[in-house]
């Protein structure tokens, strides 16, 4: 569900029918607007498809249809209708949906007629003023208390200004009768019953819904010919997206636990009602204008809180529950005190009225247990939680196991290994066989008395299954005959957990034959077989994507020799065994019969991917192709927590990764410069050896000369020096110059 899915729409006008039908009218539903991530208290993922349920429902109900019998034909028809069937049937003359978007910027119903941008009460009052019936609904978000009773106030001092009689209903809760004293404390099985909401004592967190309910009531006696008021308290709701039981039905499909917990000891009663039926009783209301305002809506079931998660954990978890302490339910992050109260709630209701004067087509009248098959196809249409079913088909060494572990992992999908499947099935079996313990009270079993006298039957057949496998493994030197692999497979693959979320088959079945035992279905009609016909496969366990991954026979052989000694030993991977097992990969699928030729039969073209093409130890590219080809995944996805978990794992990663970077640039950084200091220290060195070295040169060079210029030339230079100043000549350099020249030894 995107979350620019409007938290607030509102139903509006109902037009004339041709069988004469009420004047045109509006219906109007006002929900929170406050916090447009967040519906009625519940999380707006399902709260919203539980509301949207109910306006899309009344969006398709002929004005006074309920005015009319139903016909044996339409009660028929209507008792195979699920959510989705009910709101898609086109009507004429039917209720008209228009109101404010929470968002402004959200895409508009497909129901809605019309919607609103209101910016203040005033705006949302005109609005109201031109709507016949408004319905306000506070079962689920008690900050919606506030605007029902001002609405409701706000209408009642328009009274006279009136142009047609309005219509005002609140749907409250039967948490508003929590503290309700039993109507006869001697026998507290009798059930409350509409004529009882007088006494009705609210639960001590519900005080302002109880508060509500008779303001509104009261509101609606000053002029019952122009405003009238009605209160419908609801039993818990469910069907859609499952309501208050959705912690249930989510623990129970993610397979996460062995028992769905049972807050307490599970003998509460609580009253429920399919959001279609309470949406029938708001028709009922809107066509009929009963006497009485206040209308209890509940079904006729009377189960209990144990009942009623029994029956989701066979449906949809393990099948079985576990009792915890209340205290113990405070912990839970996906529950708040409201979820709380309304799941302790303990009240017998029936509701008297719906019976004998309202004219419902029940979709769930007995109650969720009755109709958990329907309920259970609308949960998981509703949130679109389908089973993903893949099988990787492969020679031996091409990596099947690795890439199924990794689809499994990113597709929430549970690896199914054949040895793993044997082993756990041998196990479980040895388990019935040995004497049982008993068991805490704590954990019951779905149907405990039916296994009480079933225990000795199943005891007897475990102990014969038990000794057929153990002849079959000594008849084959430790393999166990394919009826058995297939029988074991089929088992896990029906079983809850890969119905919910789906698998991935790692390299079974090997053969046609397999394929044909595993997938076919039982009842499947050998002749039709015989005459060349589409063999029939349960489509409940057969897979919708074959992956098929190839290689050549170097490739593998390679790609084994190069694996760790530690890793090949004690596996099949070892030289003998692995030849041996991929020749006869290479014999099974070159003949005219082979596994994928079984899935092409079926339509399930095999998506073919060369391992050695991508040359990807890590898989990652092989994975990438894949993914592409299978598609997003279908289940709830990641929790908040485990985004969070992966969030900041990566940020603690990539925080390492910059140091580690940061790190290794100082290292460099501080090696280059070091680098430098040395080499311009021996440089300095080198040059100061040279400059050293030259000046002994150039003394050692000069010494001949100082000699010459001591012994010939300084006596007559220092003679001509005391001769120029005693004459003092008018150029003394040309005088001494012609002195030196005349008086040098050499020339002599």
């Amino acid at each position: 569900m995107s979350e620019a899915m409007p938290a607030r729409e509102e139903p509006g006008r109902r037009e004339a029918t041709s069988r004469g039908s009420p004047t045109p009218s509006r219906l109007r539903r006002l929900l929170s607007s406050q916090d447009p991530e967040k519906l009625c208290g519940i999380q707006y993922t399902f709260a919203y498809k539980l509301v949207s349920c109910v306006l899309q429902y009344l969006s398709r109900c002929v004005v006074g249809a309920s005015l009319e019998s139903i016909g044996e034909e339409e009660e028929e028809e209507d008792e195979n209708n699920s959510v989705a069937e009910v709101s898609s049937r086109p009507k004429e003359g039917v209720y008209q949906v228009v109101g404010t978007l929470s968002k402004p910027e959200s895409t508009k119903p497909h129901f809605a007629e019309e919607t609103y941008a209101v910016s203040s009460r005033e705006e949302l009052l005109s609005h109201l003023l031109e709507c016949d019936i408004v319905l306000y609904n506070i079962t689920e978000d008690a900050n919606q208390i506030e605007e029902a009773t001002w609405a409701a106030s706000a209408l009642h001092m328009e009274i006279e200004h009136f142009a047609t009689p309005k219509l005002f209903i609140l749907i409250s809760t039967i948490m508003s009768w929590a503290k309700s004293k039993p109507p006869d404390p001697e026998d507290p099985e009798i059930p409350f019953t509409d004529e009882d909401y007088h006494r009705r004592k609210s639960h001590p967190n519900f005080i302002d819904h109880i508060n509500a309910e008779k303001l509104v009531l009261k509101l609606g006696k000053t002029n019952k010919h122009k405003f009238s008021t009605y209160v419908v308290a609801s039993g818990h709701q469910y069907g859609a997206g499952e309501g208050l039981l959705h912690y249930f039905f989510k623990i129970g499909w993610l397979s996460e636990t062995p028992a769905i917990p049972v807050f307490g000891d599970g003998n509460n009663f609580i009253p429920t009602i399919h959001v279609l039926d309470l949406a029938a009783v708001l028709q009922n209301i809107a066509d009929h204008r009963p006497r009485s305002h206040y209308i209890l809506a509940v079904d006729v079931s009377m189960h209990t809180l144990q009942e009623l998660i029994k029956c989701i954990s066979k449906n949809v978890g393990p099948g079985k529950i576990e009792k915890i302490p209340k205290e113990n339910a405070f912990l839970s992050k996906d529950l708040t005190q409201m979820h709380l109260d309304m799941l302790l709630v303990n009240l017998r209701m029936e509701s008297m009225f719906l019976k004998e004067t309202f004219n419902i087509k029940w979709v769930a009248e007995a109650g969720l247990v009755e109709n958990i098959e329907q309920i259970v196809k609308e949960y998981k249409q509703s949130r679109g939680l389908l089973p993903l079913k893949v099988c990787i088909h492969g020679p031996p060494g091409v990596g099947k196991s690795t890439i199924a572990e990794e689809l499994c992992k990113y597709y929430k999908l549970h690896h199914i290994k054949i040895n793993d499947v044997i082993s756990e099935t041998i196990a479980n079996l040895e388990k019935i066989v040995a004497p049982k313990e008993l068991e805490s009270d704590s954990v019951e079993e779905e149907g405990e008395d039916d296994e009480e006298e079933e225990e000795g039957k199943n005891v007897d057949a475990a102990q014969e299954l038990l000794a057929e496998i153990k002849e079959s493994m000594e008849q084959n030197t430790g393999r166990l005959d394919d009826q058995y692999v297939v029988k074991f497979v089929k088992d896990k693959l029906k079983s809850m957990p890969c119905r919910n979320q789906g698998y991935v088959l790692d390299g079974f079945p090997e053969t046609y034959d397999q394929a044909k035992d595993l997938f076919n279905l039982e009842s499947e009609d050998e002749e039709e077989e015989i005459k060349g016909k589409i063999p029939k496969c349960d489509k409940l366990i057969t897979p919708e994507f074959v992956i098929s991954l190839t290689a050549s026979d170097k490739f593998l052989i390679n790609r084994i020799i190069n694996l760790p000694e530690s890793v090949v030993a004690g596996t099949h991977y070892t030289q003998d065994r692995f030849l041996q097992s991929l020749n006869l990969f290479r014999e099974l699928n070159t003949e005219d019969e082979t596994v994928l030729n079984y899935f092409d039969e079926l339509e399930i073209h095999p998506q073919f991917v060369d391992v050695a093409k991508f040359e990807d130890p890590e898989n990652r590219l092989i994975l990438k192709e894949i993914i592409k080809e299978i598609g997003e995944p279908r289940n709830y996805g990641l929790t908040d927590e485990e985004k969070e978990n992966l969030e900041r794992k990566a940020a603690e990663e990539r925080l390492v990764k910059e140091a580690q970077e940061k790190a290794e640039r100082e290292r460099k950084e501080a090696e280059e410069r070091a680098e430098r200091m040395a080499n311009w220290e021996e440089w300095n060195k080198h040059l100061e050896e040279v400059k050293r070295q030259e000046q002994e040169l150039l003394e050692a060079q000069s010494i001949p000369l100082r000699n010459y210029l001591m012994k010939n030339v300084m006596p007559t230079l220092l003679q001509g020096i005391n001769e120029c100043c005693r004459i003092r000549p008018d150029d003394p350099v040309d005088f001494l110059a012609e002195y030196l020249f005349k008086n040098s030894p050499d020339i002599e």
